[in-house]
């Protein structure tokens, strides 16, 4: 790698990572981007995003996803789509190991993101992010007077059941067991909506589909095997997310779940090591809310780099 320092590398892509990067580039920072193989995140399995500001018609999320990038490599980012392998943040400058390749960075900024955990069940790889979705809030509105379920059993299985009430004729939420993992208030909004039928004791076995597209589940009781079909045009999976935090192996302050603390505004526990989006949120999670938590971790590192020097 040579001995040059950047001034500062961000890891990861997606809103978060674009943003900050279109940032630092505009401040004249050379930033240096590591992508990774899932470049643009979670929106690369979004078809429309509809809610993004400025886009009457909506986007698709993948070309969005490009809109981003290009933009801020037009101020210069540098984007590689390699995944960064481990970091050491003991001493400055930082060390970034990429496929065997060692760089050097004054800050680095994480934008990782999580990615929403899928059942991986039989048939659930072809319909991902057509009729099967994690985001209730993103493609609720595409599933207007049609019947849909819910897979889970914790408050967000039960606030986006309840959401989904809004356009779906009929919402199915499905939990493997008895008890519920949501809160009493969460159950009970969920358990007393007119539109919201809740089924226990029963897991998706496997998805069925037709020509236009994701059309019921078989789902089996697991006390004793037995199988049932129901019918859905949409499908929600609401099990939980997680941070990609794996390859920082504890070097920053976390929590139990491996979402990255912030200290002071968008600083982890390490001066001059950032975080922004959905890496660090688990309460919004949407791409506007990456995108400005980017630009925050990109005016931080600014003004922090200024003070180092």
């Amino acid at each position: 790698m040579g001995d040059d320092v950047h001034n500062v590398i961000i890891i990861g892509s997606g809103p978060a990572g674009y943003t900050a990067g279109l940032y630092a580039a505009r401040a004249m920072l050379d930033p240096l981007m590591f992508a990774g193989y899932m470049s643009g995140g979670q929106l690369m399995l979004t078809s429309d995003v509809e809610n993004f500001p400025g886009y009457p018609s909506g986007i698709g999320g993948p070309e969005m996803m490009i809109h981003m990038r290009e933009q801020a490599e037009r101020f210069g980012l540098e984007v590689q789509d390699k995944n960064v392998e481990r970091v050491d943040f003991s001493e400055r400058p930082f060390g970034i190991w990429v496929e065997g390749d060692e760089y050097r960075a004054e800050s680095v900024i994480i934008c990782t993101g999580a990615e929403a955990i899928w059942l991986g069940v039989e048939g659930e790889e072809a319909q991902k992010g057509r009729g099967i979705s994690t985001c209730a809030t993103c493609d609720g509105a595409f599933f207007r007077d049609q019947e849909v379920i819910v897979v889970g059993g914790g408050d967000s299985a039960m606030e986006e059941a309840t959401f989904l009430t809004r356009f779906a004729s009929k919402v199915t939420i499905i939990h493997r067991r008895e008890g519920f993992r949501a809160s009493k208030v969460m159950y009970e909004r969920a358990a007393n909506h007119p539109k919201i039928d809740i089924v226990t004791h029963r897991q998706i076995k496997r998805w069925l589909s037709d020509e236009n597209g994701l059309s019921g589940a078989i789902i089996e009781d697991p006390r004793d095997g037995s199988e049932q079909e129901i019918a859905c045009s949409g499908a929600f999976i609401a099990i939980g997310h997680k941070p990609m935090t794996g390859f920082l192996d504890g070097e920053v302050a976390m929590d139990e779940s491996g979402y990255i603390l912030h200290t002071e505004h968008t600083m982890t526990s390490i001066p001059g090591v950032f975080a922004a989006g959905d890496v660090v949120d688990k309460r919004y999670r949407q791409a506007i809310t990456a995108a400005g938590m980017g630009c925050q971790a990109a005016m931080d590192v600014e003004k922090w780099l200024e003070d180092q020097h």
